[in-house]
């Protein structure tokens, strides 16, 4: 029997904690019913990586091609139904696991896209897709400013980190080495920034 890579188990962390989230934010929108509610997580935890592997034409796409991720989803939508009122005094855990879960979703999207001899420029768009868009699309659904259009900054650390990446992996610097480095980046960006209340500078208009 093979034991499941750390990258691996790491992928199936971030599904859950995106699903838990998704969860989260829906009931306290609304008030739906259970469909409504595992609708959402899976929405969230399935999203970014569904548009990345649709505009890279890889199917199936990685939800469809590993059922674990579906398990995964429900058990921690049940989970969050057992827990709610915990999870909802957890605030600051789980803004690092979603700094985390954000990181690792970038990477390893990048990674992905670097697989299919596609462009730097285009993989690290790519990894971006990855962490975000499962969260975009959740904050549409709920009716909330999606997370790109807020202060804080979010999709530039991601970018930033798969840059970081990529420059790594051009001076062919470890696997590992380039992994740590890159999600360590996206992760001190992002609580930097929401520390400090840091943001990008305003589009100019009259």
């Amino acid at each position: 029997m093979t034991l499941p890579s750390i990258q691996y188990l790491l992928d199936l962390s971030g599904t859950a904690f995106f699903a838990i989230s998704g969860a989260l934010v829906a009931n306290q929108k609304s008030k739906p019913d259970w469909f409504g509610v595992t609708f959402i997580g899976f929405i969230t935890s399935i999203g970014g990586s569904s548009i990345r592997d649709i505009l890279l034409g890889s199917y199936p796409l990685s939800w469809v091609a590993d059922p674990n991720k579906v398990y995964v989803i429900i058990i921690s939508i049940v989970f969050t139904s057992l827990f709610f009122n915990l999870f909802l005094k957890m605030k600051k855990t789980f803004f690092i696991f979603d700094s985390l879960g954000i990181a690792m979703f970038t990477i390893l999207g990048t990674e992905k896209a670097m697989m299919m001899h596609l462009s730097p420029l285009i993989a690290a768009i790519m990894g971006m897709f990855s962490a975000i868009m499962g969260g975009v699309m959740r904050d549409v659904l709920t009716n909330e400013i999606p997370v790109i259009f807020r202060k804080e900054i979010y999709a530039s650390a991601c970018l930033l980190g798969a840059l970081v990446y990529l420059l790594l992996n051009y001076f062919n610097f470890s696997r590992n080495i380039c992994l740590i480095v890159s999600v360590a980046v996206i992760f001190l960006v992002r609580v930097i920034a929401v520390k400090y209340k840091l943001s990008l500078p305003h589009f100019k208009r009259e």
